[in-house]
């Protein structure tokens, strides 16, 4: 199996440090943190931010979720980022997305406060986390069904999507990259889908699919991720000592400096 490693280029480091407000973290998303970036894959970047006491107590508040995207010095990217109240509230739903990037191993900008926070939402994952991996599933089953000519990236976020479902249910453990996923899975036909993604380009067409094999692994893999959500030992909804420790962390560090 191909594995990837990334250096963090210098350049992430100095567009984080340029964002509006403090950042609680910044981590790398997307394509790369799946473990199947192409050459001109761009650079997700995704994070948490505090705004100011004076900007969340008023009768609006603005800039609770922050986008931006650019391209610098030769480097595509596109940026959001949350006011840590938002990021919290979305933790403590079915949010897949909000655990990935928060538990990105492919770190830009850490803080102690991010790790206290890794240590939280663990309490946070529940057993309907699996409706998140479900509809993502299914959405990327449809674009690639129905786009001409086929493409191999969506094909693989449908694997990456339900095997990642699938470990959550049997663990409670986030894991995105779909090259590690793969040594606990061993599907044998997920190597040359990789090696197509790493070496063409962002569009890379896949003209010759097994249409109908590939609709029955996707059947085949939500019908294990029904399963492993079933048996799941996961909790329906998170615990009050989770919210009360994500309560004190946001008033902790929104209240930071303040006299």
């Amino acid at each position: 199996m191909i594995a990837i490693q990334l250096t963090i280029d210098p350049l992430l480091h100095r567009i984080v440090a340029a964002q509006p407000y403090p950042l609680l973290f910044a981590t790398i998303s997307g394509a790369h943190l799946y473990g199947f970036p192409s050459p001109d894959s761009d650079f997700d970047l995704r994070g948490a931010h505090i705004l100011p006491l004076d900007a969340v107590v008023g009768l609006e508040v603005r800039d609770e979720t922050i986008q931006d995207s650019r391209i610098s010095e030769g480097l595509e990217m596109d940026i959001v980022s949350h006011d840590i109240r938002k990021f919290f509230k979305l933790l403590l739903k079915k949010n897949g997305y909000v655990l990935e990037q928060l538990y990105s191993p492919l770190i830009v900008q850490p803080t102690p406060e991010h790790a206290e926070l890794r240590d939280i939402a663990h309490g946070c994952v529940t057993k309907h986390h699996s409706h998140h991996y479900f509809g993502f599933a299914e959405t990327q089953w449809n674009l690639f069904d129905k786009e001409r000519p086929r493409r191999v990236k969506p094909l693989l976020y449908v694997y990456r999507v339900l095997l990642t479902g699938i470990h959550l249910m049997r663990t409670g453990l986030i894991e995105a990259n779909l090259v590690t996923l793969n040594e606990e899975f061993r599907l044998p036909y997920l190597n040359d889908l990789i090696a197509r993604k790493l070496t063409g380009p962002e569009k890379s067409k896949l003209e010759d699919a097994n249409i109908p094999f590939h609709e029955s692994e996707y059947q085949r893999l939500r019908a294990q991720l029904q399963s492993a959500h079933e048996a799941s030992p996961l909790p329906e909804l998170p615990n009050e000592p989770t919210r009360a420790a994500l309560n004190h962390l946001l008033i902790r560090r929104r209240t930071k400096g303040l006299s």
